[in-house]
């Protein structure tokens, strides 16, 4: 057991719980001798168990003053699990439905929805570490990757809020590997990104993307929040239609990802139900063997110690008590 001390100075008045052992604090009588009398061991045993009580009420008072504890320790353990980048673009049409419009009576908006869902997947993930990243006209990183679940749950429903105008996808993958990159732990990782559309990456940036993939395996999944109406993923270009990244944006996104050479993923989702199936079927892929190191908190001995103290020190005032009625008997018989 790591003990310890907040207040060791107060360590200092320890001596005096020795002291009741070496004085004798019970009121005596003179009597002409007790050379004809028997031992009374039972006097002598309550004698040193008032001793005892006292010294313990003590020991207990001045460990309880000086913040008696056991330190906060690591404890590293086997589970399931990833590291997990979530990466939510907050352009503004995830502030729409699914149906491409303004969210009005019971109605969830593409972020409001993935907010519930995610939220739930997260709380289910007992031994995931997760970062979050957002992206819009520029990325930005929200949390780096952490165990603290509480605050990664504050950071989801932060999604939700009113969000810009453009979708700069390429960097904020840049960043999701950056943000992997500046966690050293080993562990099975992936990307999560949850997005309602796609633009155009620069190829330098995706050169960049093809490097940061090639260095570590990184599981990629792309949870497409499908607007009603839009194209889709896997859809070929009509007749006379251009086949560019410009025109078709979601497709070429989807055709680089499979580029990159890493494990990759897609989901189409145009509907709430079809957005948890998605959560739920990356829940399904991402159990891997992971080490996690599970924190122990410091645990406060002192209101221990007092309580100990208290109820010697109640045994002794009962005791206490119990000797002034005998004196008095003793007085009333003489009378």
């Amino acid at each position: 057991m790591n003990l310890a001390f907040a207040h060791p100075l107060f360590l200092l008045a320890l001596p005096l719980a020795l002291v009741p052992l070496v004085w004798l604090s019970q009121r005596t009588h003179d009597y002409a001798s007790l050379d004809f009398m028997d031992p009374d061991w039972l006097s002598t045993a309550v004698d040193w168990g008032l001793r005892a009580l006292l010294s313990l009420s003590l020991l207990g008072l001045v460990l309880g003053l000086a913040g008696l504890h056991v330190r906060g320790t690591s404890i590293e353990r086997v589970g399931t699990g990833a590291h997990i980048v979530l990466l939510i673009d907050r352009s503004s049409s995830m502030d729409q439905t699914f149906a491409g419009r303004q969210p009005t009576g019971d109605e969830m908006s593409k972020s409001t929805a993935a907010r519930v869902l995610l939220e739930d997947f997260i709380q289910k993930r007992a031994h995931d570490r997760f970062g979050v990243a957002a992206f819009s006209t520029a990325p930005f990183l929200v949390l780096p990757i952490t165990d603290h679940k509480e605050a990664v749950l504050a950071a989801i429903r932060a999604i939700d809020r009113p969000g810009l105008a453009f979708t700069d996808v390429g960097r904020g993958l840049a960043l999701s590997l950056a943000t992997h990159e500046a966690d050293p732990a080993a562990a099975a990782r992936a990307i999560v990104l949850v997005s309602d559309g796609a633009a155009v990456i620069d190829r330098k940036v995706q050169e960049l993307l093809r490097q940061g993939f090639s260095k570590r395996r990184i599981n990629l999944y792309w949870l497409y929040l499908r607007t009603e109406g839009s194209r889709g993923i896997y859809e070929e270009p009509r007749q006379g239609e251009e086949d560019t990244p410009q025109a078709l944006p979601e497709r070429h996104l989807h055709k680089f990802f499979l580029t990159l050479g890493a494990p990759y993923r897609a989901f189409e989702a145009d509907n709430p139900q079809s957005v948890a199936d998605a959560i739920a079927e990356i829940d399904k892929l991402e159990r891997e063997p992971i080490r996690y190191v599970e924190r122990v908190p410091q645990t406060d001995l002192a209101h221990w110690a007092y309580a100990i103290a208290a109820v010697c020190l109640a045994i002794l005032l009962l005791a206490k008590l119990c000797e002034v009625g005998i004196a008095r008997t003793w007085k009333g018989a003489n009378v």
